[in-house]
């Protein structure tokens, strides 16, 4: 994997932490009172004292229960909310998962209801974005177009989870949430695309197993990096346990990462990006009158140029003559709301985070990666990329709050650990076999295709996310070379909002559908 290329993917949804240090003058007064401290403990200090014993990681789980309404119906359930300690096969303890999981109780066969497993992505971050925004029986309450309310943050009743399809577990990777290796162990070993997806993969055998859930059907859904992490599982779980799944739901998916590395001999990206780019000038009312009018067709002359003129223009480098580039600069301009100069000057490509800045510079105004409905006000106009996401830090401050106060509120776990929500512990990533290479789980999910065709795919895809863009996600699945039989398992719609399109709340209304009738097609005839 490519060095940018992964910090591009990092930088999808993780944020930096700034540590404040204290001053050199209070750090010395801190070692001189700890070390008459240590001094005066020491002459009171029996040699015979004995030495307190290391806690040992074990599981800590609370159930509390619950009803929520759905479609009319009142739904009983029990939330589980804690940690599973994953061991070795001799018993050493490893790492300590924190996992809520949502079971309804009146079901007519428990063992054969769908059971699906949740998480985001990062890498670096906790399942709370899915959990909270989309599946779970509680939900961030934002405003209904998926901008920030006023601060102080509620949560609400989630009228369109998807628990009266299923049932939930919300999985938290190591360092993420309250999610921590066990004492000793180094967190490195989870931190990779391989470490990641074993002990991912150890979790939901591990669960599944306990929970006796072997008859059910079983699912995945993951968003962003969790799209990563889901198709890895696929296979994964399949070759190592023989576990075959239902179905795996991907939410703004990321399968080859070749798509969004924006770097020199890259030219993929800028074309899968353009379309994209061309509904965010829309949204912002920056193309021409016969664009503007008519979303439906914009997109579809953008999608037309962009595998068309423009990828055979990129692709003839040095070979293409000045008549030629002032054509296609002219184009890709009416497409994407800048101007023609900028395209030239560019060398007809223009990355994303130039887009961000430029698209708005002329207003002192940016436009957001996750979402790029959303505006960003720089301190300046100068420079090539904006000084912050308005997409992310609308949504980091809701969801945080929500889920802090909910799982101690409601679930009556407690912990004075810090859940990290996007985390950058984790880094560096170890992208293992990858190194030096683009990351591509395509392969590994058409595999798992392949061995089980009963294996069902649904991609979620947001017209305004310019993290992981529809247009590269359809490319990716234009290329897995599939079967034609399996073809037909993949069902893929795009939705109106950016890369967490749930947060629009006729999205989230449309979704819940989608996925309601996707897991009721795809659990089989044993599914109550």
């Amino acid at each position: 994997m490519l060095t940018t290329a992964a910090r591009w993917n990092q930088g999808t949804e993780c944020v930096e932490i700034i540590r404040r240090g204290a001053s050199a003058a209070l750090v010395g007064l801190m070692l001189t009172a700890g070390w008459m401290l240590g001094v005066a403990g020491e002459a009171a200090e029996s040699k015979d004292t004995p030495k307190p014993e290391k806690k040992e990681a074990k599981d800590e789980v609370t159930e509390t229960s619950h009803t929520v309404t759905l479609g009319g119906n009142v739904i009983p359930y029990t939330a589980t909310a804690g940690t599973l300690v994953m061991k070795d096969e001799e018993g050493k303890p490893r790492a300590s998962f924190f996992y809520v999981s949502y079971t309804r109780t009146n079901s007519a066969e428990p063992s054969r209801r769908p059971v699906t497993f949740s998480f985001n992505g990062g890498p670096g971050s906790s399942s709370v974005w899915l959990h909270m925004g989309l599946l779970g029986p509680r939900r961030v309450l934002l405003r209904p177009d998926g901008t920030l309310p006023p601060p102080p943050f509620r949560y609400v009743e989630n009228e369109f989870s998807l628990l009266d399809e299923t049932d939930l577990v919300f999985i938290d990777p190591v360092s993420t949430g309250y999610s921590r290796p066990a004492p000793g162990e180094d967190a490195k070993k989870f931190h990779g695309v391989d470490e990641d997806i074993r002990s991912v993969g150890e979790f939901i055998r591990l669960h599944i197993t306990r929970a006796k859930r072997w008859s059910s059907p079983k699912f995945l859904i993951g968003e962003s990096y969790g799209t990563t992490r889901a198709a890895g599982l696929a296979g994964h779980l399949e070759d190592r346990y023989g576990l075959y799944l239902n179905g795996v739901m991907l939410v703004s998916s990321v399968l080859d990462f070749q798509t969004l590395s924006f770097v020199p001999g890259n030219d993929l990206p800028h074309i899968v990006y353009l379309p994209t780019m061309t509904a965010t000038a829309w949204f912002h009312k920056k193309l021409p009158p016969e664009l503007q009018s008519d979303r439906k067709k914009a997109l579809a002359e953008a999608e037309q140029f962009a595998a068309g003129d423009y990828a055979n223009a990129l692709m003839k480098g040095s070979r293409l003559t000045a008549e030629e580039r002032q054509r296609i600069a002219a184009t890709t301009a009416r497409l994407t709301g800048l101007s023609v100069d900028y395209v030239l000057r560019s060398n007809l490509r223009v990355n994303a985070h130039q887009f961000f800045k430029e698209l708005l510079r002329a207003e002192g105004k940016t436009v957001g990666r996750f979402d790029s409905r959303m505006i960003g006000v720089d301190r300046d106009g100068a420079g090539d990329s904006p000084d912050y996401d308005p997409s992310y830090t609308g949504v980091l401050g809701p969801f945080t709050s929500a889920v802090n106060d909910y799982v101690r509120r409601e679930l009556k776990y407690e912990s004075d650990l810090p859940y990290e929500i996007l985390t950058s512990k984790v880094q560096p990533w170890n992208y293992g076999d990858y190194r030096n290479r683009y990351l591509n789980v395509a392969e590994t999910l058409r595999g798992a295709m392949a061995h089980n065709p009963y294996l069902k795919i649904f991609v979620a895809n947001g017209i305004y996310d310019l993290a992981t863009p529809y247009f590269a996600t359809r490319y990716t699945f234009e290329h897995f070379g599939f079967d034609p039989k399996l073809q037909a398992n993949v069902t893929m719609v795009d939705y109106e909002g950016g890369h967490m399109m749930y947060t629009l709340q006729s999205s989230l209304d449309a979704l819940k559908r989608d996925l309601a009738k996707f897991i009721q097609e795809s659990s089989g005839a044993g599914a109550p």
